[in-house]
């Protein structure tokens, strides 16, 4: 039961960040959302905010990752395809009220260890990237820059789709990776 009260404080505070940002998720708001009793928070969180945001980053990394098991030895294009996917979901389903969750809290903090909690979470999405395009027949270097370039593209094609309420700067950035990658593998 305990835990079940901390996972849902979690899973609420990727929510409002990914719909709020940072200085907008408090623990009040969390508590609200989740329905969670007020002691929950120094029981769960004794280091306070931070201590919450980074399990919610956390979390939230750890969730994209998971979209991303099971397919080893997927092509290139299909690995490409999948990551797209996570964020046009989003998208949607939020109807442009959301974003990314790691990223809200990239830009809005001057916490070193909450910088590092994200900088964690961009690398193992790099890093298990690259290990499944490199696998899907690109180059290790291959993989490894369209990695980075399919990470900070698709973040990007996100922030332009959320401010201009409407799909086409995602899906034109969608549809430029997936022509990036279908090159590399067709030669």
């Amino acid at each position: 039961m305990a835990r079940d009260v901390r996972e849902r404080m979690v899973e609420g505070a990727v929510r409002l960040l990914a719909r709020h940002g940072l200085q907008a998720t408090s623990f009040n708001e969390v508590l609200e959302l989740t329905g969670a009793p007020r002691g929950s928070i120094y029981h769960h969180f004794p280091g306070g905010k931070d201590e919450l945001i980074r399990a919610a980053v956390d979390h939230a990394g750890m969730r994209s990752l998971k979209v991303l098991d099971d397919r080893d030895n997927a092509s290139a294009e299909e690995i490409t395809a999948v990551f797209l996917g996570l964020w046009r979901e989003l998208l949607t389903r939020a109807q442009f009220r959301a974003g990314c969750a790691v990223l809200a809290v990239t830009v809005a903090t001057d916490s070193p260890d909450l910088l590092n909690e994200t900088g964690t979470v961009f690398r193992a999405w790099r890093g298990r990237l690259a290990q499944l395009l490199e696998e899907g027949s690109l180059t290790a270097k291959e993989a490894a820059q369209f990695a980075a370039t399919l990470v900070a593209a698709s973040e990007g094609a996100v922030a332009l789709s959320r401010a201009e309420q409407n799909m086409e700067p995602f899906n034109l950035v969608a549809e430029q990776l997936l022509d990036q990658v279908r090159g590399m593998t067709s030669r």
